[in-house]
């Protein structure tokens, strides 16, 4: 007969996930780390009960963390995997309802960005001796909806637990994905609050420790020989470096693979930092966002090698920018791979490196050199917005730029990954984490939390607007609770700067972009609304400190640094010189209007509409 254990559906959960752990490369990590959550009615006498129950403490197997709001707790979640490189998360747990609702955002950017994130939200009685309950969504087709229905499509794996004995393969199918380097993403096991608090006679070996071996796929030699001949037939080939090149350690093989072989390097939002900014081969961001630099070698390349990237609309300019050139993409994931009908490499993105580094092969010299002098032409440029004597947004990131030596950058939305992913000088791969895949407003402190809380010994930037900050800046009081210290630099410039242009852009003339009263004829083009940002970050628990110019954001900047509490440095910034965007990005026009602003838009639409190709 074999040995059991009796415990709840959620005592049995919260002690299997204490006991799971990834390996590669001979070294493990603890593929739970904690759990975030908020209590109700349909979570606390579950998973609430059982966390309590083991301790819950952060020496404990299964440490908790108070979170403020749901969304938030899952952006945590993805900061920490980003920088633990996805090979740890942590698990999120919500009550029925709003809260489980709450984490469909976080859901969709975690799965967008393939960061794995376990969701655990409560759900109504599998019973249903009680229904309808307090919060739940009635579907008059079918008893068995509820709301965590909604995170099916932003989950890579989904399960609802109706019975104890469901429990043990839904977990295992939840680890799985986790730590597929392929499949990962956001996954979520629903749980009827009646059912977390059954308990089951469980089997011993399911709470065994368990290790989950993540795979480093090799390149399969048919497909490598088509990916050598490729190479050899180009002179002018360039990297599209992705955050596949980082997740996989594979900086070092990206390095000396475009040394060897003379191929210039450029990076993705995902990918920046894959090679040092200043590492001869680099010649920094490429897309809507990128560089002169890496979009003028773009046009003129005749190979486009994409390692570990998804090709965003911002990285191919909406498809414009890769002139006539083929692609070879190089992918742990099949579906990303074969993108722009290239010839696919589905393999781990440091084997595949190691693979294609013996091809016997080298590009155009003058290419290389070509390249060489692009990248430090940009680089005076670059010396040159950081260089101003007022606070514009590139000054304070060059400022940033040098205290932050070390450090960790934390961005998401606005204008700023735009000055970011130009301008930034990322001196090693985990220093810039700047969330583009979503590009969700409100991720910077949430998200910010999660990478202090996975490299506690690295200073963590968050870099934040004030329309972000306006969205979801509770997290500080999080921050605050766990004597988790970050230093938050936050940019007032009264409102979505980043919207107000391409709102003036296509013609809708900054509508509902800045933060004004109505002014006498109705519209919101009044004084500036009398919001204290600063008081507000001190009423979470922040330290608060105030820059006016270069020398005393430096000074703050410092402080903050040495500081051993959560410090925010408020900003305003003022408008000045920034770089323009070096390539297109499609946002549909107006194709008619009484606006002659929008008329003009229009005709500037239809004459870059005419660049892009299919890439077929």
């Amino acid at each position: 007969m074999r040995n059991t254990t009796r415990l709840t559906v959620a005592q049995a959960l919260v002690r299997f996930l204490a006991r799971q752990w990834t390996e590669r490369d001979g070294v493990e990590h603890r593929l739970i780390a904690g759990c975030l959550g908020i209590f109700g009615h349909g979570n606390v006498a579950g998973i609430g009960q059982a966390l309590a129950e083991q301790g819950a403490g952060t020496h404990d197997p299964l440490p908790y963390y108070l979170a403020r709001n749901e969304q938030a707790m899952v952006h945590t979640a993805a900061g920490y995997a980003r920088q633990s490189d996805r090979l740890s998360t942590l698990a999120c747990t919500s009550s029925i309802g709003p809260g489980a609702t709450n984490m469909v955002t976080g859901a969709a950017l975690a799965t967008i960005n393939r960061l794995p994130v376990l969701l655990l939200p409560g759900d109504l009685f599998a019973t249903r001796v009680a229904s309808p309950v307090l919060q739940e969504l009635e579907d008059p087709r079918s008893y068995d909806v509820s709301v965590n229905d909604c995170l099916k499509p932003v989950s890579r794996f989904w399960d609802r637990v109706n019975r104890p004995e469901q429990l043990p393969a839904a977990l295992l199918g939840a680890m799985r994905v986790l730590t597929d380097p392929a499949e990962t993403g956001a996954v979520t096991l629903a749980l009827p609050q009646d059912v977390q608090a059954e308990a089951y006679d469980w089997p011993e070996e399911l709470f065994a420790r368990r290790v989950w071996h993540v795979a480093r796929p090799v390149p399969e030699p048919a497909a490598l020989a088509r990916a050598a001949e490729l190479l050899r037939g180009s002179r002018r080939p360039l990297i599209v470096a992705g955050g596949g090149v980082k997740y996989s350690g594979a900086c070092a093989e990206l390095a000396r693979f475009a040394e060897r072989h003379g191929v210039p390097v450029a990076e993705t939002q995902a990918g920046k930092g894959a090679v040092p900014y200043d590492h001869r081969c680099a010649v920094g961001a490429i897309g809507h966002t990128g560089t002169r630099a890496a979009d003028t070698l773009a046009r003129e390349a005749d190979l486009v090698i994409g390692i570990g990237t998804r090709y965003s609309d911002f990285t191919t300019a909406s498809r414009t920018l890769f002139g006539q050139a083929g692609f070879l993409n190089v992918n742990v994931t099949a579906f990303d791979a074969a993108k722009h009908a290239a010839e696919t490499l589905v393999a781990d993105a440091r084997e595949a490196l190691k693979a294609l580094d013996e091809v016997d092969w080298r590009a155009d010299p003058d290419w290389t050199s070509r390249a060489t002098e692009l990248a430090a032409a940009w680089q005076a440029e670059t010396d040159r917005f950081y260089g101003g004597t007022e606070l514009t947004q590139p000054v304070v990131l060059g400022v940033l730029n040098e205290v932050a030596a070390g450090g960790v950058v934390v961005n998401a939305a606005g204008s700023m990954p735009g000055d970011l992913h130009r301008l930034w000088r990322a001196s090693d791969p985990g220093q810039y984490h700047v969330e583009y895949g979503y590009s969700c407003m409100g991720y910077e402190i949430a998200g910010g939390l999660g990478v202090k809380l996975a490299a506690p010994e690295r200073e963590v930037f968050v870099l934040v607007g004030d329309g972000s900050y306006l969205m979801m800046a509770q997290e500080i009081a999080t921050a605050v609770q766990e004597g988790v210290k970050l230093v938050i630099v936050l940019v007032d410039n009264q409102g979505f700067a980043s919207i107000g242009a391409l709102s003036e852009s296509v013609g809708a003339l900054r509508l509902g972009t800045a933060y004004r009263r109505r002014g006498p004829d109705g519209r919101l083009d009044g004084e500036r609304l009398p919001v204290d940002l600063a008081a507000n970050a001190a009423s979470l628990g922040a330290d608060v400190l105030t820059a006016a110019d270069p020398q005393t954001l430096r000074a703050a900047l410092g402080k903050a640094v040495a500081s051993s509490r959560t410090t925010v440095v408020y900003v305003e910034t003022v408008p000045g010189p920034a770089p323009a965007a070096e390539a297109w990005w499609d946002v549909p026009v107006a194709e008619v209007s009484g606006l002659a602003e929008a008329r003009a838009a229009r005709e500037r639409y239809d004459e870059a509409k005419r660049d892009q190709r299919p890439y077929l």
